[in-house]
């Protein structure tokens, strides 16, 4: 079973206990993963407009796991921000909500990587880029992001690197 698919039997457990935060929250998620495949459909279909059959185009638009998680993610990200703007902002009840659908859509992403375990990959990347100096940043940066993919936040990275680099 793949994420899409546990988030939809999800949906249907959490519509059919009961759970109508959970439910929305899971809903609203299939909702977004949805639209990216609309999307993908539309852009494939406009790259080979001629050779492709409906059966084909609705195969290749669905998301992999990989796909669902950086929508997944990108809905994380959004969430905080919007919870960090609720209080600011004096809407703590906003700012509750906001959380509480985040902790929903944390329970399908990636765990989160210790730090010392992202420590070891970064130093071992600057270790095989060798001689290394604060214009190799964005190259070592590029290379773990794409390793840890979706199991380490760009900051932590971002402050790690500036660590080992000094």
């Amino acid at each position: 079973m793949n994420l899409k698919e546990r988030i939809n039997e999800n949906l249907k457990d959490a519509l059919k206990s009961g759970f109508n935060d959970i439910a929305s929250t899971l809903r609203f998620l299939s909702s977004v993963i949805k639209n990216k495949e609309l999307e993908k459909r539309t852009k494939l279909s406009k790259e080979s407009a001629n050779w492709r059959t409906v059966e084909e185009l609705e195969k290749l638009s669905e998301l992999n796991d990989d796909e669902t998680i950086n929508v997944i993610l990108g809905e994380i990200k959004k969430r905080k921000e919007s919870a960090v703007q609720y209080e600011k902002g004096g809407r703590a009840d906003l700012a509750g909500k906001e959380t509480k659908e985040l902790e929903i859509i944390k329970k399908y992403a990636p765990k989160e990587m210790p730090e010392e375990e992202l420590r070891d990959i970064i130093r071992k990347k600057i270790g095989e880029t060798g001689d290394i100096t604060t214009k190799d940043f964005g190259k070592i940066m590029g290379q773990v992001m794409a390793q840890v993919h979706g199991r380490a936040q760009g900051e932590a990275v971002k402050k790690i690197i500036e660590e080992e680099l000094k």
